[in-house]
């Protein structure tokens, strides 16, 4: 038998991690809720130290902060680092455009297009969390093509603290068509071989995503905290 028939079982921990961090991205855990092992263990059914693996991973993703004495929170992001993420993310992803548009062969510019294709077919009723794969797959392809590993690594690590943003500003009902625009734009740029407009198309598509969720965090930020709990 082929080995590409083989299938190979997914480990408890990446099971959990992954469960986890789609559950803090989908907003099912919010800024600032306390992650205790026993809810953790309850609903994943894995043991302590494997959820305590889990979230260390994503601690060191950003997404999770340890507090001294109270245990794993998700994590807070302040208006500024979000800022900061976002310029950082759209040079980035600018360069990745750029290097697709020099370098990709002809199959991966038809790849990313039938990614494209599908995001254009989605619309008003589509979960966010099928628009965030679909767009996760796109830039896989993006940075399979551009053939830099320095900007492949440094994006998918900054794409992990991005998580939350993209799906904030995917929350916006207004979006989603600019965002097909948007890429679109990418897109024929790319299949046009031209890395400057393909650079150009990258950076600002990423700048508009941050003026939608950067206004949506101010929002948050400007209503203040209710509860027994008050704010931490």
């Amino acid at each position: 038998m082929s080995d590409t028939l083989r299938v190979v079982p997914t480990p408890m921990r990446r099971q959990v991690e992954e469960g986890l961090r789609s559950a803090i991205v989908s907003g099912r855990f919010l800024p600032g809720e306390h992650l205790s092992d026993r809810v953790l263990c309850e609903l994943t059914g894995a043991s302590r130290s494997v959820v305590r693996e889990a979230v260390r991973l994503l601690e060191a993703e950003g997404l999770v902060t340890v507090q001294p004495n109270r245990g794993p929170f998700v994590a807070h992001l302040s208006v500024e680092e979000a800022s900061q993420i976002y310029e950082l993310r759209s040079v980035l992803e600018a360069l990745a455009g750029e290097g697709f548009a020099l370098r990709a062969t002809d199959e991966e510019r038809r790849a990313l297009r039938e990614v494209f294709e599908e995001l254009a077919r989605c619309g008003p009723d589509t979960e966010r969390e099928t628009l965030l794969a679909i767009k996760q797959r796109f830039y896989g392809g993006l940075l399979k093509g551009a053939r830099n590993a320095y900007v492949a690594r440094m994006l998918e690590q900054l794409m992990n603290r991005n998580m939350q943003l993209r799906a904030m500003s995917l929350s916006d009902p207004g979006r989603l068509p600019w965002t097909i625009k948007e890429i679109r734009r990418v897109v024929e740029a790319i299949e046009r071989r031209d890395p400057n407009e393909a650079f150009i198309a990258c950076r600002e598509h990423v700048q508009r995503a941050a003026d939608v969720a950067l206004r949506i965090l101010r929002a948050q930020r400007d209503v203040p905290l209710s509860g027994p709990s008050g704010s931490d």
